[in-house]
């Protein structure tokens, strides 16, 4: 078999592969929701913020070990051992009964996420750096894996448990999970080629680790929190996230939850062409820009609010002859109110993209009061209703999933190009970084939620992150242009070493 065939052959294996692992790392989103809203267990929305991101946890810490692994024995073997051990905290997780319990079996589980830090390096050895952006984005298309899991998992368990009338039969899920990985591994194992970077070779930890002392790694870290971590916040965060603000089943939730992660995961391969055409910089420049646009469109929340309006006042003093809700009559003087209209509704089905707005007047005097000059009549009230339409609010996540999967590419389009011979141990620190992205958020949108008891706050926070990213990425351009000749603005892409920052 030519290298070239073993080349495909291994990254449509590692992509397989990559898909399953993430699809059991996403298993908490949709267990976790199910259990509590069939009451199984009692967890409040924070407890659920920590358990969501458990696994996330794991697999994001793991990642820079088990890429530097990967540089010294190479892909096949660190990946099949990622996975076992993955299958193992799969199985547990069937007999977890508290939160620690599932906090525990989360933490083993979570491994199968350190599976990205293994691919990344182990596709990146079978191909030259001119096709790295589109292996790499095809390799990243496994996180499409997330969607067979929002999408097939609450039906799933919803079978199992047979629509609840046996509610222990959720434990049937994680083995299942556990069964497929163990299946993927053997195909995986005897369908993959041995291959490692050669310089590593006699290279010390503190060699390897080396390139960590660039600031340019923690900023392409900063950039992969926000496109790999808010998306597996999100893949997970949705379905919660529907059930409570738009009040659907957990398994319609994850429907819609899919059409946010199945494409944004195989995007990625679109990511990865773009990145190699037009370059990563440019690319991240539309990703940043465009997620922020659409996280400040998110921010209202769905709501019905109630506000003082204008009122009606008295002109002169006098005594109130009669009080209707159209009219005061005060000493022969009328003085018109506008009545509450009670035929408009907002649940009508109508589909409303603004605002809408309500204006009545209600009547605070009664008929025989004496009042004073300027004294108030009737009350404003202001009724602004925001629907928050559920499918205009799955279009603009629909958009920001299709950003992100393609700026997950565009990250991983710079590591190969700026540090071709630590691929693994750069690429397993950015996905650490990314990980903790998907950590951190599910936990601190539940603190943010108990706070505020607001569910778009998760909205803010995206909008801030992508902004921050965004400042930063054009800071140190400018800074590189200042630095080097005009003509580099025409090649954003070019490794450069002075005033890189």
């Amino acid at each position: 078999m030519t290298d070239q065939r073993k080349a495909y052959q291994v990254l449509t294996m590692n992509t397989l592969a990559f898909t399953v692992c993430f699809a059991v790392w996403m298993m908490y989103g949709v267990l976790i929701t199910f259990l509590v809203s069939q009451r199984i267990y009692d967890f409040d929305k924070t407890e659920m913020g920590w358990l969501i991101g458990t696994p996330v946890l794991t697999g994001a810490l793991f990642r820079l070990p088990v890429g530097v692994l990967t540089d010294k024995y190479g892909g096949r073997s660190i990946f099949a051992w990622v996975m076992l051990v993955a299958a193992v905290g799969a199985f547990a997780t069937s007999y977890a009964d508290s939160f620690w319990s599932f906090f525990g079996t989360g933490l083993l589980f979570g491994m199968c996420g350190a599976s990205f830090a293994v691919g990344i390096a182990y596709t990146s050895v079978w191909f030259p750096p001119d096709r790295q952006g589109i292996a790499l984005g095809i390799f990243g298309a496994g996180n499409a894996g997330a969607a067979i899991t929002s999408l097939g998992a609450p039906t799933l368990l919803l079978w199992l448990t047979n629509d609840g009338a046996n509610v222990e039969g959720w434990r049937t899920l994680p083995k299942i999970y556990a069964g497929a990985l163990l299946v993927m591994t053997a195909v995986f194992w005897f369908m993959t080629f041995s291959k490692k970077v050669e310089h590593g070779a006699g290279f010390t930890l503190a060699q390897r680790l080396a390139p960590l002392k660039q600031v340019r790694v923690w900023r392409f870290g900063l950039y992969y929190f926000f496109v790999f971590g808010g998306f597996v916040a999100l893949a997970q965060w949705l379905i919660p996230y529907y059930v409570n603000v738009y009040t659907v089943s957990v398994a319609t939730a994850g429907y819609l939850a899919t059409i946010f992660t199945l494409p944004s995961g195989l995007i990625r391969a679109l990511g990865g062409w773009m990145s190699d055409k037009f370059g990563a910089r440019r690319v991240m420049y539309w990703v940043l820009g465009g997620c922020a646009l659409a996280c400040a469109l998110l921010i209202v929340p769905r709501m019905d609010v109630y506000t003082a309006g204008q009122g009606v006042m008295a002109a002169r003093p006098g005594k109130v002859e009669s009080v209707t809700n159209q009219q005061i009559t005060i000493d022969g003087k009328n003085y018109a109110v506008v009545p509450e209209d009670t035929t408009q509704t907002f649940e009508d089905g109508t589909t409303r993209v603004l605002p809408s707005q309500t204006f009545w007047q209600v009547p605070v005097v009664k008929e025989g009061d004496a009042v004073t000059k300027k004294q108030l009549l009737a009350r404003g009230v202001t009724h602004v209703h925001f629907q928050a339409n559920i499918w205009i609010f799955t279009g603009i996540v629909f958009v920001i999933g299709i950003l992100l999967g393609i700026g997950k590419a565009a990250v991983y389009k710079h590591i190969p190009m700026y540090f071709p011979k630590d691929v693994g141990v750069v690429g397993g620190i950015v996905g650490v970084l990314g990980g903790l992205g998907g950590f951190v958020s599910p936990i601190l949108f539940g603190y943010l939620l108990r706070g505020t008891g607001i569910w778009t706050t998760c909205w803010i926070f995206f909008f801030f992150l992508s902004t921050g990213c965004l400042m930063w990425m054009h800071h140190v351009i400018r800074k590189m242009l200042r630095h080097q000749a005009p003509e580099l603005a025409d090649q954003m892409d070019v490794p450069v070493t002075a005033g890189e920052s």
